[in-house]
């Protein structure tokens, strides 16, 4: 009897002794730092399902990254679990049987902290891109991405680029940046219904309105869905991409612009400006992306350079700030002073603007020495705002630039536009869409490719 008790004794203390010791484990695991514990953070509460990563591809997009008729780069996101990606791209046949010759490259991956700004949750994702190289002009393409055996996304289209010049057209964006999947989605849908067969897609800026928040860029690729993964993007950096990652510190490149667009890299340009500043070629017209909110002088002679150097039938800048502003309180005088002349020089056709949150379009004809005379169109400029927030015009400012030669055109407020911008020959058809898919505005560039001179032809209704 006294061994029994005496067994039973030294149970109850192991017993004792092993819960403690899983008490000390379990806290000592709870404790330890996300970094320790391989990044599997799993605090998803308050995450909507579509903010939350998972071994699945999301937040895919394609970017241009080289010639756009032979290359282009596409950019997703997984969880730390998925350490190794791939991605797989072959020309697209009227049946399934093209995967039988896709083409497979390894992707680059870059562990990426959204806690870095405390507005986010503390979690760690992956991103993951490749560029797709020595790519058929013209020809359609279907690729993927993923884990390379059970986590997949689609097969998703898209067109390579002709060698030489030849019709195209391409959607133009001003701000989404506020209530994007609320309000912006309707936008970018009824854009690809209007233009499904639209090469490529700019985003003039202010894309998400506070730079590092990942909810908004959530927002912004839930918003657009599958169209971003079909439609090549040419995003441009606005102020609202800008913003401190803690208080006190300075303003900041949203932490997640480099992650999520494999964009192109002007080697020449001070890092800071690496994929906010470049240039795009596309069958033979020239798009000019500028970083409208710091360091302007240092871009002055990148833009005077790529004008300079170009060969190209259009010529078209983008920028988020609007040069002719038409809403009350905004001047972007420099660009007027150091930018536009540059425009006039090299003779630029379009400047595609967004920041004021309202609608016009204007242009500044060619001037004679004695500046009575008018000698033909100079660059037509348009300020213009997918999103819900709306500011009113001022008429009084937007007089104002006429004597910097500015002519106003069409103006409008309170009313989300998309554009569509078709080329082809020697005419640039520019078209202003509201929300409703009703058109608003029309205007033609008319251009004579051996002297330079232009005409616009308005929509006379």
């Amino acid at each position: 009897m006294n061994t029994n008790i005496c067994i039973q004794n030294t149970l109850t203390v192991l017993k004792k002794h092993i819960t403690t010791l899983a008490i000390f484990i379990f806290t000592l695991f709870m404790s330890t730092p996300i970094s320790a514990q391989h990044h599997h953070d799993h605090d998803h509460d308050g995450l909507h399902h579509w903010e939350i990563p998972s071994k699945d591809p999301d937040r895919i997009i394609l970017t241009f990254h080289g010639d756009p008729a032979t290359n282009r780069a596409v950019t997703w996101r997984t969880d730390t679990t998925i350490k190794k990606a791939i991605a797989q791209i072959a020309e697209a046949t009227v049946n399934s049987k093209f995967a039988d010759n896709a083409m497979t490259i390894n992707a680059e991956t870059e562990l990426f902290n959204l806690g870095l700004y405390k507005g986010n949750k503390s979690l760690f994702v992956n991103y993951h891109s490749v560029v797709f190289k020595e790519l058929k002009p013209d020809t359609l393409y279907a690729y993927r991405v993923g884990d390379g055996s059970t986590y997949w996304s689609e097969w998703i289209q898209f067109r390579t680029a002709k060698a030489d010049y030849s019709p195209t057209k391409f959607v133009y964006f001003g701000d989404a940046q506020n209530d994007v999947l609320s309000h912006w989605s309707r936008v970018i849908r009824m854009a690809y219904q209007t233009a499904p067969d639209a090469s490529f897609v700019i985003h003039a800026g202010d894309l998400i309105n506070k730079a590092h928040r990942d909810y908004e860029w959530a927002e912004w690729y839930k918003a657009g869905s599958f169209i971003h993964s079909q439609w090549t993007a040419i995003p441009v950096v606005g102020n609202h991409e800008f913003r401190p990652i803690a208080k006190g510190k300075g303003k900041k490149l949203s932490i997640q612009w480099r992650p999520q667009f494999t964009l192109p890299v002007e080697e020449s340009l001070d890092p800071e400006f690496h994929e906010t500043v470049y240039t795009v070629d596309y069958q033979d017209i020239r798009i000019i992306v500028l970083n409208s909110n710091t360091k302007l002088e240092e871009q002055t002679s990148y833009i005077e350079q790529q004008l300079a150097n170009s060969n190209a039938k259009w010529h078209i800048v983008t920028c988020h700030h609007s040069v002719f502003s038409p809403a009350k309180g905004r001047d972007f005088e420099f660009a007027r002073k150091n930018w536009k002349p540059l425009f006039d020089k090299y003779n630029v056709d379009l400047v595609l603007n967004g920041h004021d949150h309202t609608y016009a379009r204007g242009h500044v004809p060619v001037q004679t020495i004695d500046k009575d005379e008018v000698n033909g169109l100079g660059t037509v400029y348009v300020t213009s705002v997918s999103g819900p927030k709306q500011y009113p015009l001022d008429a009084n400012q937007i007089k104002n630039y006429l004597v910097e030669g500015y002519k106003p055109d069409k103006t409008a407020e309170q009313t989300q536009f998309f554009q569509v911008i078709s080329i082809a020959g020697n005419e640039l058809t520019y078209v202003a869409y509201n929300v409703l898919g009703e058109e608003y505005d029309r205007t033609v560039i008319k251009k004579d490719f051996t002297t330079g001179k232009k005409e616009l032809l308005q929509n006379k209704n």
